[in-house]
């Protein structure tokens, strides 16, 4: 059950990595990861709806929290710097339509559960912060996970999740690099590929 609740989390996969540390506000950004997790509850797992507006909701929230174009930099790694810029968007938008399609059905796995906010740590990325968290879980100890959150103009996105000291942005990268890698059709094929897992 905790390996499946965790990687229901997986939904928001994301990241990049920095060497100047910058002032985040730190109140500021932990209030912004309650208020995602506080609507994804209450709006959407909570809600007494259809799964077409758990669906909707579920999309809005998704483009609201996230950066995507940030996430898509650093997902794609090195293989972004070659990408064409119909490439870049094209793999944004099927990455977005992949992780709403397959995780807004599953999110009724959080039901029952609560993320209890246990304060921030500062990060040596420019502009972000960490927001600690734990997860109480059916059978034993509570799940931590840390939202990696960036400030850019006064606004908030959560840009990585961290799962028991695992990088969700790390590990898809990492698996995305590989089928880049061992599949001629580069960048192309891999969103060919993740098409295919929409359909």
């Amino acid at each position: 059950m905790k390996k499946n609740f965790l990687s229901l989390l997986a939904c928001c996969l994301i990241l990049v990595s920095g060497t100047a540390q910058a002032e985040v506000n730190a109140a500021k950004a932990e209030a912004f990861v309650k208020d995602v997790t506080n609507k994804g509850i209450e709006e959407i797992i909570n809600a007494n709806i259809s799964q077409a507006e758990k669906d909707a909701r579920f999309a809005k929230l998704f483009n609201q929290a996230l950066d995507l174009d940030f996430i898509g930099q650093f997902v794609l790694g090195r293989n972004w710097r070659t990408s064409t810029p119909a490439q870049r968007k094209e793999f944004i938008e099927v990455y977005r339509q992949l992780n709403i399609s397959t995780w807004s059905k599953r999110f009724d796995e959080f039901k029952g559960k609560n993320f209890i906010f246990k304060g921030t740590s500062p990060s040596n990325s420019k502009g972000q912060i960490f927001v600690n968290s734990l997860v109480p879980m059916d059978q034993g100890e509570p799940a931590k996970v840390v939202w990696r959150v960036r400030e850019k103009g006064g606004e908030y996105k959560i840009v990585d999740i961290i799962i028991e000291n695992v990088s969700l942005a790390i590990s898809a990268r990492n698996e995305y690099t590989a089928f880049i890698k061992n599949n001629p059709g580069g960048v192309d094929a891999l969103i060919a590929n993740l098409k295919s897992k929409i359909k």
